[in-house]
């Protein structure tokens, strides 16, 4: 059961997250508060290598999703990164990698 609860909180963290995205329309503004969100999850349970998968889910969502639109098969209207994404959709990407591999942890225990 603890087990369930730890990934449920992990998912209703990604989830609230995704629901800021049109509460907040500035792109910057909404970065910082992700931003935010992610240092104080960080302080408050930091596990080892959290900053080494985030920064991997930074570097690689970001190529990934510039190579994917630029493919055209998406498009944002909110392009305030290189001009064709949103700045907060890689750090969105890259908080979602630690939180997958902290729901891949609960689930090998």
């Amino acid at each position: 059961m603890k087990k369930l609860y730890s990934i449920l909180l992990y998912f209703i963290l990604i989830a609230a997250m995704v629901l800021l995205i049109p509460i907040f329309r500035n792109d910057y503004i909404l970065s910082a508060v992700y931003i935010f969100i992610t240092a104080i999850f960080f302080i408050l349970n930091y596990k080892k290598n959290d900053i080494l998968f985030f920064l991997f889910g930074l570097i690689a969502m970001t190529a990934s999703e510039y190579i994917f639109i630029s493919t055209g098969v998406e498009k944002f209207e909110r392009i305030s990164l290189f001009g064709i994404m949103p700045l907060w959709l890689p750090i969105l990407w890259a908080f979602s990698f630690v939180i997958m591999r902290r729901a891949i942890t609960v689930l090998d225990k």
